[in-house]
């Protein structure tokens, strides 16, 4: 639980806004764990798998940048997965070297199983707001959404942001 802070002014504010997103992405996550373990799939595999199911085929090493996760441990989540038949491994016309990856149909049934196991949670987390209140919350998380993206359009400000903009991570 994020401590409750009294902070004066909109620097007191802001830090208490983003106490409570940490708070929200973090319990977020947790929830998410718990759901996708019912489906036989870690939150790693959640994630390729869902990132791939929004995207279409990606160069192994751009669904490295796009999740933000070390290449050692995409390899090894991706290589469980083509070996569950979940994933595809192939080529790019010219250059072996490239490996890209798409879902099997067996992996489009898995993401389809999985969006709909996260959205009904989604629902039943919203249904425990009341009903007057969750067009707010939609508008709310629709503009953190945007700020998001807009961060890491921009290379975010800190030092990590700008040492993965560097690398080409982003």
């Amino acid at each position: 639980m994020v401590a409750k802070r009294n902070h004066p002014g909109a620097e007191g504010a802001l830090e208490s806004t983003g106490a409570l997103l940490r708070d929200v992405a973090r319990l977020h996550v947790r929830a998410q764990r718990a759901q996708v373990s019912c489906c036989g799939t870690t939150l790693a595999q959640c994630h390729i798998l869902t990132e791939l199911g929004r995207s279409g085929p990606v160069p192994l090493t751009g669904l490295g940048r796009r999740l933000g996760l070390h290449k050692g441990w995409i390899s090894r989540a991706v290589a469980a997965l083509v070996a569950e038949g979940l994933l595809e491994r192939g080529g790019v016309d010219g250059d072996e070297r490239v490996v890209v990856l798409s879902l099997s149909h067996a992996g489009q049934r898995r993401v389809d199983a999985l969006n709909r196991t996260l959205n009904r949670h989604a629902a039943k987390v919203l249904g425990r707001i009341a009903a007057q209140e969750r067009e707010q919350v939609h508008r709310a998380l629709a503009l953190v959404r945007t700020a998001l993206r807009s961060e890491l359009d921009a290379g975010g400000d800190g030092p990590e942001s700008r040492s993965l903009a560097r690398r080409g991570r982003r």
